[in-house]
């Protein structure tokens, strides 16, 4: 795609009035870091947005109740990946996975991948996963990556399971920690998934009781067709 000529000069000004926040609204704030994104992924014309390929909500997850641009950390807006296809490895986003019980779609506080995040309302705890069935060509040793935003509302011991070829292994993640890749992946381990076998990844809210549970996108990245350890 042919660089916008004005894109790098709009981005500085829209930067520049998010840093002169003291007199802007909020709202417009809002509006202004999603402009950004905007600006950054797209470029500065419009009708590039037609040739971007519309990806649609899962249809088992209720309504996401935030109107674009509508964010509580514009400042980490930038981080967001509109396009789970662009990033390397094998990705996975919550459109492609299994819930269990209701969960809810939302922007509200980035970054995230794709059209947005899941959370599971706070309700139903213990009966509510979101379960991912990724498929590798070959054999092999993967580095698993999660990505969820992350605030003081959600929960510090999310539940996650991954079925891999040498059994189940379990862990709890805080999801109140910032992820150690680009603000939105953490690592949560190595493991064998094999190309003949079924595999899964699953986040559970059970045990988290008053906090939210988030589920976003999965990626596995291979490190291996030999034990790297």
């Amino acid at each position: 795609m042919p660089e916008c000529p004005h894109r790098s000069t709009n981005s500085i000004r829209l930067h520049r009035l998010l840093r002169e926040n003291d007199n802007v609204n909020p709202n417009r704030l809002n509006l202004v870091s999603t402009l950004i994104l905007i600006l950054s992924t797209f470029g500065c014309h419009p009708n590039r947005l037609s040739h971007v390929p519309r990806v649609l909500p899962h249809p088992n997850a209720v309504t996401n109740t935030h109107a674009p641009g509508e964010v509580d950390r514009p400042e980490l807006v930038r981080y967001i990946v509109p396009h789970p296809k662009s990033l390397p490895g094998i990705i996975m986003d919550e459109t492609d996975a299994v819930l269990e019980g209701l969960w809810q779609y939302s922007t509200h506080t980035p970054p995230y991948v794709g059209i947005g995040y899941l959370h599971d309302q706070k309700l139903g705890k213990g009966k509510k996963s979101v379960t991912y069935h990724p498929t590798v060509s070959k054999t092999g040793w993967f580095e698993l990556r999660l990505s969820h935003c992350y605030n003081i509302r959600r929960s510090t011991n999310t539940l996650v399971e991954v079925k891999h070829k040498g059994g189940i292994a379990q862990m709890r993640i805080n999801q109140q920690q910032i992820p150690e890749h680009q603000k939105l992946f953490r690592s949560i381990g190595t493991f064998q998934f094999a190309n003949d076998e079924v595999q899964w990844i699953r986040i559970s809210n059970e045990g988290t009781e008053g906090k939210y549970v988030i589920a976003d996108a999965i990626q596995l990245l291979r490190v291996s067709h030999d034990n790297p350890r």
